[in-house]
């Protein structure tokens, strides 16, 4: 897979712009985050269909479970820590309790905001909304994932809460010849040792870990598991029927994310599964590649934990 870096957000809003541009009832609505969210060529095109609440979120969601009933299809956009929490009554009960077919997007998610520290992280966005009945979760891994996911949700009837990161990524997808379904993982190499399951930006590492550990003969399966809300339980139960082992990886809190899901997919199966994920502790500060070294979120983390795992 090549070397190519484009930022997830701003696929997202290409995308976004390029569609709107022949659906006026595409509109999108943002606080005070049009460079946080790349939204500038959006705004100065289409300012009919551009609506600036300031640094509101709350007043934000509302607004748009509003637009939503009139029939217009809204994309409400910020930085993911403060959608998910000081906005996070409106989404549960404007958007997901009355299924208004709103798409937020969190972007710098996860640990994107670095040494900004805990304030900015959202190490806990999966876990509250995968609870709010209504609401699907996709978290994209590259530019192309991105503005795939982007194309299918124009026209989906169900909430959706989007999370991708700040810094320009590489590229996990060759070409746009690939799979894309809400609900379905992706498989990006098969294997029988082990299978890593990751999500959003954690997958690239996962899958240079898979790559890296196929020049020692270990065979990893890598899953994409860019939905989180409905997860893909049928691949989570055949990688574990197929490779006994499993480790997932994520850019959130150990609780309540990815691992959770897979954990309890799998509570009445006895397959040992390792979650790399960030601890109960307060995060240190750095950049977000240091953090994702830190906490052995990287490919070499990765790849240490398959060898503990498979010696074990």
């Amino acid at each position: 897979m090549n070397d190519q870096k484009i930022a997830c957000r701003k696929s997202f809003t290409n995308t976004l712009l390029s569609l709107a541009r022949k659906d006026k009832n595409i509109v999108v609505v943002t606080t005070d985050a049009r460079g946080s969210v790349t939204l500038d060529n959006f705004a100065n095109e289409l300012p009919a269909q551009f609506v600036e609440c300031g640094i509101a979120e709350q007043d934000a969601v509302g607004i748009s479970a509003g637009l939503s009933t009139c029939g217009k299809k809204v994309y409400v956009c910020g930085p993911a820590c403060f959608y998910v929490a000081r906005s996070l009554e409106q989404i549960k009960v404007d958007i997901a309790y009355s299924r208004n077919p709103v798409v937020v997007l969190g972007v710098s998610g996860g640990v994107a905001y670095g040494a900004l520290g805990a304030t900015h992280h959202s190490l806990h966005d999966i876990a509250v909304l995968r609870t709010f009945p209504g609401i699907n979760i996709v978290l994209p891994c590259d530019a192309r994932e991105t503005a795939k996911l982007v194309q299918s949700l124009v026209n989906d009837p169900k909430p959706t809460y989007v999370r991708v990161g700040r810094d320009a990524v590489p590229s996990v997808y060759e070409n746009d010849n690939f799979s894309f379904q809400i609900g379905k993982a992706n498989m990006l190499l098969e294997g029988k040792d082990l299978t890593i399951i990751a999500t959003g930006e954690t997958v690239y590492h996962a899958y240079q870990a898979g790559l890296e550990l196929r020049k020692e003969d270990i065979n990893v399966r890598v899953l994409d598991m860019f939905t989180l809300k409905p997860a893909d339980t049928d691949a989570i139960l055949k990688a574990a029927n197929d490779t006994k082992k499993i480790i997932t990886v994520e850019e959130h809190s150990c609780f309540g994310g990815l691992g959770s899901i897979v954990t309890e997919t799998l509570s009445e199966t006895p397959v040992p599964v390792k979650i790399l994920g960030i601890p109960d502790e307060d995060v240190i500060h750095g950049t977000p590649s240091e953090i994702f070294s830190y906490y052995h979120l990287d490919r070499e983390g990765i790849i240490k934990a398959v060898h503990s795992m498979l010696d074990k």
